[in-house]
């Protein structure tokens, strides 16, 4: 299933059909956090029209979403009870979604205007409400054709990009000697799944090997997808002298681009060096609607909750230690202190989940830096390593947080989705969009402690540049990570090592 969208866009590119194209890939993919942002769609027009109907609206919603948190897979371990309880979860389930299909029905069929409430936006809308600062680009790669698709604020319909150097063989091709890299190194957990937790993987990266498997995926990504995407653009090259500020980009890949690092593609080391750092500052979105969505509705932050929570977990439970991470928040809330900040910081065992998610309203952002372990069969199961056990996705996104900023996800991996799962973006950065937050940065694969230390305080000290009053903004947090990694790419030099030592780190949302 999760190749036919893929293939109804190659279709609809072959036959110039751009914009169904755009469509099919929009409504068949990531169904999982479609399906959730619908729970949560703002109903200010249903409100004005009918505010019984969007009432009940409310009511199921929040129902149906706490019931899709609490669902599990049923185990043959379970006691009677727990099995009896699974039984009750999964009825009052179905009797809520089937009133949500019959609310839906009586707001299609009795009130003007709301006949396609919820259903698959036209691509007339889907480009509607575009980011001023950047084009985002869908990348579409499948086995007859390859293709990029972008949409830009001023144009009425989206630009079509043939990508002719590339193909579904050589895109995998890079997947596969990207990851047995990885893998080789010990710098990725295992694909399949969670694993056992006594095998999680510290933040530190092992020794690698003097090859060029890594450059020549870069490069690879760089000649074949990323270049001819900036020429068409019309992208001019950044001049080192530049003073001017880069315009932005959102990448939203499929198939086996999904794990790969766009934003890293380039050649380096040689006297050709050129790379996208050089012309664009990236950023990923899973949907094109996921950040539309929060151009729609973007407004200030609630002054009384604006500032930045900071929390590290050192030596959780069945987890490597990490010691490197109170440093990390350490020196952070030292850089916000003496800016005058709004700032809290709880260190390990003094934080209890429970309080973790209090500090999560109190905070429009967070800074994490503790283990993480995503469930790519139940997303709403992944989660953060606390002392006293597991910070799910499924309790944040209870907390339906309306002041969500920032989340910095110091963590390992917490963008790396599932490979067979390639079109459902199933990793924690999607999910802590999909919770609320209006921004996300996350990494794709393991961090070192020290580099981990260097690039959050250099992320900060951007920010804080910018920063007015005593509240904490993260809008400008994609050119703060671009800056970051960016220092820390200068301080290193352009070995396989030294690549994946910045590369990780991504910047999703606005």
């Amino acid at each position: 299933m999760s190749n036919l969208p893929l293939q109804a866009a190659a279709a609809a590119c072959s036959l110039g059909h751009i914009d169904k194209a755009l469509e099919w890939l929009e409504q068949g993919r990531c169904l999982v956090w479609t399906q959730l942002n619908h729970l949560r769609t703002p109903i200010d027009d249903l409100a004005l029209h009918s505010p019984a109907l969007a009432q009940r609206f409310l009511v199921i919603s929040k129902h149906l979403e706490c019931t899709a948190a609490r669902a599990t897979p049923p185990q043959s371990c379970m006691s009677l009870s727990d099995k009896t309880s699974l039984e009750k979860v999964a009825h009052t389930h179905l009797k809520l979604a089937t009133e949500w299909d019959e609310l839906l029905h009586t707001i299609y069929t009795t009130l003007p205007g709301f006949h396609n409430f919820l259903k698959p936006f036209p691509c007339s809308a889907l480009i509607q409400n575009l980011p001023d600062s950047g084009p985002m680009v869908v990348v579409n790669v499948h086995h007859s054709r390859c293709d990029a698709i972008a949409v830009l604020a001023g144009l009425d319909k989206p630009l079509h990009i043939p990508l002719s150097k590339l193909s579904l063989e050589k895109a995998k091709s890079y997947q596969q000697d990207f990851m047995t890299h990885l893998q080789q190194h010990q710098v990725r957990m295992q694909a399949a799944g969670l694993g056992p937790l006594d095998k999680l993987q510290s933040r530190g990266l092992q020794p690698f090997q003097k090859i060029k498997k890594v450059h020549n995926v870069l490069a690879g990504l760089w000649r074949n997808i990323v270049k001819p995407i900036l020429e068409a653009l019309a992208f001019p090259r950044s001049k080192a002298s530049s003073q001017a500020e880069l315009p932005r980009i959102w990448w939203c890949p499929t198939g086996p681009l999904a794990f790969l690092p766009l934003h890293a593609a380039g050649i380096y080391g040689e006297s050709d060096s050129e790379s996208i750092l050089d012309y664009a500052v990236s950023s990923y979105t899973p949907t094109i609607t996921s950040l539309t969505d929060r151009v729609k509705h973007h407004s200030a932050i609630n002054a009384d909750v604006s500032g930045l929570f900071l929390t590290c977990q050192p030596n959780a439970p069945n987890a490597k230690a990490i010691p490197g991470t109170i440093q990390e928040v350490t020196s952070i809330y030292d850089q916000l202190i003496k800016h005058g900040a709004r700032v809290q910081k709880i260190e390990g065992s003094a934080l209890t989940v429970e309080e973790g998610l209090e500090y999560m309203d109190k905070f429009s952002s967070i800074h994490l830096a503790c283990h993480a372990s995503q469930d790519h069969r139940e997303p709403l199961k992944s989660r953060f390593l606390f002392h006293d056990g597991y910070l799910t996705l499924s309790k944040i996104m209870q907390k339906n947080l309306r002041n969500a900023d920032l989340a910095f996800l110091s963590a390992c991996q917490t963008s790396a989705g599932e490979e067979t799962l390639s079109e459902e973006a199933v990793h924690l950065a999607a999910g802590m969009l999909a919770a609320g937050y209006h921004q996300v940065v996350a990494t794709m694969w393991s961090i070192g402690d020290s580099h981990a230390q260097r690039v959050a305080k250099d992320f900060y000290d951007y920010l804080l540049a910018y920063q007015g009053g005593s509240g904490f903004d993260g809008s400008r947090s994609a050119y703060a990570l671009h800056y970051a990694t960016q220092k820390l790419r200068q301080r290193l030099d352009n070995s396989s090592e030294s690549l994946l030592a910045w590369t990780p780190y991504v910047h999703y949302g606005l």
